[in-house]
């Protein structure tokens, strides 16, 4: 389990591609303290583990569902990574409970400054946009990031400038791709709800019209 707070930027340093898979090397420094061989690091959001480690570096397999479901394939030698260690139990929890599970990828379609923030705005499809609510929690890129608007398909996020410089989202920019995991409560509260409509027969929460009060009373909530 992560908190969605990074503790390193680090870098690739080599791609290592198979025929489906491959293997990635990270240029690291802190999140090497302590690490072992088959421990967790979140790379770009993504949990991998780590199968060899250097002095200055890891290395982590990538299998072809993290290609299919992220945007790690899409990594260059020398782009920058967000870097985070599983939570350590006796640890802080700064920010929300993040799993490391990508749900999908979305696209930035701009950034505006706002005073001291810079507001980003990223496209997301339907399946991820239905979990997410207005100052609610989102995992970007393995950022733990709170809401700030939800449009119908896409949503902002406010960047203060101490998650700016720590952190990779704003060294991209407009139409690339961020990973994107909703928040593990949410899932949670979907999956019961279509559950319990699924077994009474009546009409799934899933079906685009969103969890409202109608709906609540109209299925017996």
């Amino acid at each position: 389990m992560f908190t969605g707070i990074v503790e390193e930027l680090g870098s690739v340093r080599r791609v290592l591609p198979g025929s489906r898979a491959g293997k990635i090397v990270i240029a690291a420094h802190k999140v090497l303290e302590g690490t072992r061989t088959g421990d967790s690091i979140a790379v770009n959001g993504v949990c991998l583990t780590v199968v060899a480690l250097g002095d200055d570096e890891f290395t982590a397999d990538v299998m072809p569902e993290t290609l299919r479901k992220t945007g790690l394939g899409q990594l260059k030698v020398g782009d920058p990574v967000d870097l985070e260690r599983a939570m350590a139990a006796d640890g802080r929890f700064g920010g929300h409970i993040v799993s490391g599970h990508i749900d999908g990828t979305g696209r930035i379609r701009e950034m505006r400054q706002e005073q001291n923030a810079v507001v980003v705005s990223i496209e997301a499809p339907a399946h991820i946009m239905r979990l997410i609510v207005e100052k609610g929690s989102i995992a970007i890129d393995g950022i733990s990031l709170t809401v700030a608007s939800v449009a119908q398909a896409s949503f902002t996020v406010s960047i203060i400038p101490h998650t700016a410089a720590e952190t990779v989202l704003l060294k991209k920019r407009a139409g690339d791709m961020v990973n994107l995991e909703n928040d593990i409560v949410g899932k949670y509260v979907q999956k019961l709800l279509s559950d319990i409509t699924a077994e009474s027969g009546k009409e799934p929460v899933s079906s685009g019209k969103g969890l409202t009060l109608e709906y609540l009373q109209a299925n017996g909530f």
